[in-house]
């Protein structure tokens, strides 16, 4: 790989991370007020207040085959340009709709702003594409990295816009999500796609390649996407339960945002150096510390319902996805083939982010009926199954290099 690659490469990782930080503060705008807002409109605080924020993670799960195929035909600037155009489309369609008091138009919205999410979670393949295997991981985990700015950028926006247009409450931070995308719009001009031999237009995803049951039955790409679905999927599913959880255990609201922002915190501050962590001891191993972060986790809720034992269960869970989430696409970016990559990329984000819906889903619903403490024994088998596959995976290249000595 030339140096030319790798320094156009940091230039796009750069320009994807701001463009990370502005459109990921989208989701969290939603994140932080999508329940309030659902109350506000029904007057009620019944189950369905969460269904935006639940509409956003599904539109999130349904966006993510159309984007990566959208991606591959039109480019990846074009692409991503259409994407922040749905979020800022999103974000008008919400706005109106609290002022018309309509839930099922808000509803529209935020399922039209997680559609918008869906292009984002493309800038990590983005930022790896025609970087040399060094500074692969080092790409997608600057890129994400931005997340811990959108983490936030969106409250703050929230907490600046929310009486923007008072007496109606909350419609002035959907505005503002319009005027983020169109701020998302003007940093992705400066996107170059790359690849091995320089800038060009993106290949369709028709141009060669083996069928999709075929790449999805590679045993390095089956890994790969198991990784990343039991990451995410049980960060999603003990993040939702626990501010639920602290409630129920006498703790404040307070209490419960302030675990949320160490989570996130853990979730993308570690992204300045993971990177660089795989780049030395390899994303399988990294990939393994993070399913073993998240096992901590559970065991740390299970150990006690103190202030301190929620917190140092959030910290580590966000570490976990970190280092579980990072190094699974790492894994799926080196075992993919140039020109096999839009659907890959996009069969795996459908089936990760499917799998992130159903767990958030599902969440609040475990929490009443089975407890805190069951999600927790819950997770342990779930980390334990990849984990259990990577290490047969080490066992096997071991003895096949032993073989080949002897």
């Amino acid at each position: 790989m030339s140096a030319h690659n790798d320094r156009l490469a940091r230039r796009n990782a750069f320009v994807l991370a701001l463009a990370q930080a502005m459109g990921g503060s989208l989701m969290s705008i939603t994140i932080s007020i999508g329940g309030l807002v659902g109350v506000y409109l029904l007057s009620s605080t019944g189950e369905l207040a969460t269904l935006p924020v639940s509409m956003m993670i599904i539109g999130t799960a349904c966006g993510t085959i159309p984007a990566a195929l959208i991606l591959g035909r039109l480019g990846r600037r074009p692409g991503f340009m259409l994407g922040a155009m749905l979020a800022g489309t999103g974000g008008i369609i919400a706005f109106t709709a609290i002022h018309l008091t309509s839930f099922p138009l808000f509803c529209v919205g935020t399922f039209i702003g997680g559609l918008s999410a869906a292009f984002v979670q493309q800038y990590r393949f983005a930022a790896a594409e025609g970087a040399s295997d060094t500074f692969r991981p080092k790409a997608i985990s600057f890129v994400l990295a931005g997340g811990m700015f959108a983490g936030v950028i969106g409250p703050q926006t929230v907490i600046a816009t929310k009486d923007l247009f008072a007496p109606v409450a909350f419609a002035g931070s959907y505005f503002a999500q319009a005027i983020l995308a169109i701020v998302t719009i003007g940093i992705l001009l400066f996107y170059k796609p790359v690849t091995a031999t320089g800038p060009i237009r993106q290949k369709s995803v028709a141009d060669g390649g083996r069928p999709l049951r075929v790449i999805l039955t590679q045993p390095k790409i089956m890994l790969a996407i198991l990784c990343g679905v039991v990451s995410y999927s049980v960060m999603s599913l003990v993040m939702t339960a626990a501010p639920l959880a602290m409630l129920d255990c006498g703790f404040s609201t307070a209490d419960a945002a302030t675990g949320i922002q160490w989570h996130i915190i853990s979730m993308f501050g570690p992204s300045f150096f993971t990177g660089t962590i795989i780049s030395r001891f390899g994303a399988e191993r990294v990939t393994a510390v993070g399913l073993v972060l998240l096992a901590l986790a559970g065991t740390s809720s299970l150990l006690g319902i103190t202030l301190g034992h929620f917190y140092t269960t959030l910290i580590l869970l966000g570490l976990g996805w970190n280092f579980g989430f990072i190094g699974g696409t790492t894994m799926l970016t080196a075992a993919q083939r140039p020109e096999e990559r839009a659907r890959t990329q996009a069969a795996n984000d459908f089936i990760v982010f499917g799998s992130v819906a159903i767990a958030s889903l599902s969440s609040g619903v475990l929490f009443s009926t089975v407890g805190w403490a069951s999600i927790n024994w819950a997770l342990l088998p779930l980390v334990a199954v990849p984990l259990a596959f990577i290490l047969l995976q080490s066992v096997s290249r071991t003895q096949s290099q032993q073989d080949r000595l002897a």
